[in-house]
């Protein structure tokens, strides 16, 4: 009797065992056909992902629900319906590029195909000092988001700014009211959801400021999660590490970044590691610093870079013309000497533009330094200048925390502005291999969102926003020349922003879905 009881409760616990089970299954295969049922926007299949993280690649099916991405499936088997399927299988996804540092008004260019032709999503503006000149930015950021941008834009607020709004303006050491002033100005912009402080330290009126006032600054930008972008008060080879020395101060109080990193004048790896070891040395001190980079051996800026201080505003230039000409020109000769003579600036913008100093002296049969004071003057162009050595540049490329900037606009005559992304991938990835794809992809995806602090963008994940690429690498091209700056790039099948397709093919959509990103300050 005890053993049929026995018999009787084991044959009941199996059957009761076996009901639960079937029943968990039946519940597991009803919640997989329900997720298996849920209708997408748009699904990405069998894409080799790259996630902007350094990881590997691997292959999976991303599903993109409004502006976001909804599902990430390993499992390519798998089952699912949206609006729109892309068949993505053999080609790279990664996230849409982040220009660490960029130019441009997007209320007289709100476009910006240039940048989305070259994959980028998200730009950074308000650069080298310069931000719009107004007390409070969130007008302007609904004017923006008024017009519709055609890729993201992330705000800085500029130093050079804020001392003119301030009252400051040109002033050796701002007045204690002035200096509130742009103290309060700084976290008024934060508050509007800017991302940090930009400073132009080459540029007037920001070459007048000196450490306290640039360390007060900071203190407001690290006070709200900022960051200071700095392009820096000399990037001369003799004083370029002075400079960083500068900025590494302003770094005991808020990360900072090196703008468009450089040596000119520069040459070989042994300067550039020289460089690297003094960031180095200042992270392993608890200093968060990072730079971004530009892959010409030419810069490009306004022509007032090669006159002297004494020669700029607010001094009256032609004051100067009748009291120092002589002084000022053989300034300038030296100047262009020193940068590689008249051959290495191309003038970019003007009546001489696409034409170097050393040409149009020429057809003007007259000295160069004359052509610049008498023909072009300190705020007559912009141009590009040959003062970089490669090996030097390169090298500061493949240090892992150097990201990937244009420092390029639409209008800019220079290739970086259309070109510099392109570039990245198709010479340095493709033809040199100096760096591996997902590391190059880190470098314009994963490493400025987490520098700047837009966490919802440049990693492939589930929940971030849907800015996100699509295309085979080898057939990635710059297009754009020194003498034909202005070319696409070409070879990104898609670019999808905030969830919506933004160009597909080499058509560019007609309607602009960006928006200006905020900063949450705390």
């Amino acid at each position: 009797m005890i053993n049929f009881t026995r018999f009787l409760l084991k044959a009941t616990t199996a059957l009761v065992c076996a009901a639960l089970v079937s029943s968990c299954q039946n519940v597991q295969n009803n919640a997989s056909a329900d997720a298996d049922a849920v209708a997408y926007d748009i699904l990405i299949q069998k894409a080799t992902v790259i996630d902007g993280t350094g990881d590997k690649a691997y292959v999976a099916n991303i599903l993109l629900s409004g502006d976001s991405i909804a599902l990430i499936e390993r499992d390519t088997s798998r089952h699912h319906t949206a609006l729109r399927i892309i068949n993505a299988e053999g080609m790279v996804l990664t996230p849409g590029f982040i220009d660490a540092h960029a130019h441009g008004d997007p209320l007289q260019t709100p476009a910006f195909e240039n940048f989305l032709a070259m994959g980028i999503t998200t730009i950074c503006l308000g650069q080298d000092g310069f931000s719009p000149k107004q007390p409070r930015l969130q007008s302007l950021i609904d004017s923006v988001n008024a017009v519709k941008p055609g890729v993201n834009i992330a705000m800085f607020a500029g130093h050079n700014t804020l001392r003119l709004l301030s009252g400051a303006g040109y002033e050796a050491v701002p007045t204690a009211k002035h200096m509130a002033a742009m103290e309060d100005l700084l976290a008024n912009a934060m508050e509007d959801g800017c991302y940090g402080l930009t400073t132009g330290l080459e540029y007037t009126p920001g070459l007048y400021a000196e450490s306290a006032e640039l360390h007060s600054l900071a203190k407001v930008v690290g006070e709200r999660n900022g960051l200071v972008m700095s392009h820096m008060r000399n990037e001369d080879d003799a004083l370029v590490e002075t400079s960083i020395r500068e900025l590494l101060e302003q770094g005991k109080y808020s990360p900072v970044q090196i703008s468009h990193i450089k040596v000119v004048y520069g040459k070989g790896e042994k300067r550039a590691q020289e460089i690297l070891a003094l960031l180095d040395s200042a992270r392993a001190a608890g200093i968060q610093v990072t730079a971004d980079f530009y892959p010409y051996t030419a810069s490009y800026t306004g022509i007032e870079i090669l006159f002297p201080e004494w020669a700029k505003k607010p001094n009256d230039f032609q004051q100067v013309l009748r009291t120092r000409r002589n002084e000022l020109a053989e300034f300038l000769r030296n100047k262009i000497k020193q940068r590689n003579g008249p051959e290495a600036t191309l003038i970019g913008s003007g009546p001489y533009k696409g034409k170097t100093l050393a040409q149009v002296a020429d057809e003007l049969n007259k000295p160069f330094e004359e052509v610049l004071i008498d023909n072009i003057g300190p705020y007559g162009a912009s141009g590009a200048y040959f003062v970089m050595n490669e090996e030097l540049q390169e090298t500061l490329l493949r240090n892992p925390y150097v990201m990937i900037c244009t420092d390029g606009s639409t209008t800019m005559r220079h290739p970086r502005g259309y070109g510099t992304f392109a570039k990245v991938i198709e010479e340095y990835v493709q033809e040199k291999q100096l760096l591996p794809l997902p590391e190059a992809i880190r470098k314009m995806t994963g490493l400025p969102a987490q520098t700047i602090g837009i966490t919802d963008r440049g990693i492939i994940k589930a929940g971030a926003k849907a800015d996100i690429l699509i295309f085979d690498p080898a057939e990635i091209r710059e297009n754009a020349t020194y003498e034909n700056p202005q070319q696409l790039a070409s070879g990104f099948q898609f670019v999808i922003l905030n969830g919506r397709i933004a160009k597909e093919g080499n058509k560019i959509s007609d309607e602009r879905v960006g928006q200006v990103l905020r900063k949450q300050t705390r």
